[in-house]
């Protein structure tokens, strides 16, 4: 899988008057990365995404997945909001099934979603409704849903920006696990440093609004994220840089111990 996204850009009109929400903005993703954009409130980060998504039509330029233009949404991506989204009057299994009610899907084997139930710790919650869960459980069942469809790459629009704190630190772990395990391709929209750099594979940083990508940093910590990484020298260091690149403030790179 190869996402291209080329030049695209965002106006709105409105009351007479045209709004740029996105610059024209650039950036390839390849098949099992996870990337994030890193932004302040209102620069253009979900608009972006939406954009990929085809839920919305830019100004400017094009997207691509595998050499093909979106435009619209489709079964080859597949989107987790920060809202749940789910479906209150079915169960936790029948939610995570919910693909496979698609014509397109209909005899696909449903063994990967017991699989992914039991890896997200739902497997004891199967015929419970959203209404008996957590908000950290939803989301769950949530990201379940969306990556049984297998879609070619997940966008996933700060998805843990309503939970607490120590949910919030689960939920990336979670994340962590099934990156191990099933190596989606991921764009993720946070504005928190931390969760973008115990992530992503790369963070691409936007400016203020109008946004624009103004760098595009690997994140070379490694397959192994414990959380104690994110109080170790190195996570603090990469911190600061992306730090630096928000507030546009020069950084200067410290001499390894």
């Amino acid at each position: 899988m190869k996402l291209e996204v080329r030049e695209v850009s965002r106006t709105f009109a409105q009351h007479g008057r045209q709004t740029v929400a996105l610059l024209p903005s650039s950036f390839t993703v390849e098949s099992g990365e996870f990337v994030s954009l890193l932004g302040p409130s209102g620069c253009g980060k979900s608009t972006l995404l939406n954009l990929i998504a085809g839920l919305d039509e830019a100004s400017g330029g094009e997207v691509h997945i595998d050499g093909t233009p979106v435009d619209g949404p489709g079964v080859d991506r597949g989107m987790v909001f920060q809202s749940y989204t789910l479906f209150p009057w079915l169960t936790v299994e029948e939610n995570a099934r919910f693909a496979f009610r698609l014509a397109a899907n209909r005899g696909r084997s449903t063994a990967e979603v017991d699989w992914l139930l039991e890896l997200t710790g739902l497997g004891d919650f199967r015929r419970a409704h959203p209404r008996e869960l957590s908000g950290g459980m939803k989301q769950r069942v949530a990201i379940v849903r969306a990556l049984a469809n297998r879609p070619k790459v997940l966008l996933m629009d700060e998805p843990f920006g309503a939970l607490d704190a120590q949910t919030r630190e689960e939920m990336q772990q979670l994340m962590r696990r099934l990156q191990a395990h099933q190596r989606p391709t991921v764009i993720f929209v946070t504005h928190d440093l931390d969760e973008a750099l115990f992530l992503s594979t790369r963070v691409l940083v936007m400016s203020a609004r109008p946004g624009r990508i103004v760098a595009d940093v690997p994140v070379p910590l490694g397959e192994e994220r414990p959380l104690e990484l994110k109080v170790s020298d190195e996570f603090l260091r990469a911190k600061r840089q992306l730090f630096s690149l928000l507030h546009n403030r020069p950084f200067a790179k410290e001499p390894m111990s």
